[in-house]
């Protein structure tokens, strides 16, 4: 995984995406397996997309936030919020 332009990878949002799944995931008491099967992809593919590795495309990224309860524009804007709060400078 190669960090940004900025050389900061807590600022890829695709590694933001990944932390947002793997804290939904858990506050959902799912295992990466559990999520996996109920959303209908790979074990592994949570894996990678959690470590920021892989990307979703929108479809699967529909796939977890149904199997999650909640709505991807959720998700997104819980990457976003995140970045926001990353990228703002401290005095």
């Amino acid at each position: 995984m190669s960090p940004n332009i900025l050389g900061d990878i807590s600022l890829d949002p695709a590694f933001v995406f990944g932390q947002i799944l793997r804290r939904l995931r858990k506050e959902a008491n799912l295992t990466q397996e559990s999520l996996a099967l109920k959303a209908g992809v790979e074990r592994n593919f949570v894996s990678l997309i959690e470590r920021g590795i892989n990307q979703p495309t929108i479809r699967i990224m529909f796939k977890l936030a149904h199997a999650l309860n909640t709505t991807p524009s959720k998700m997104l804007v819980l990457v976003e919020k995140t970045l926001q709060s990353k990228s703002r400078p401290t005095k």
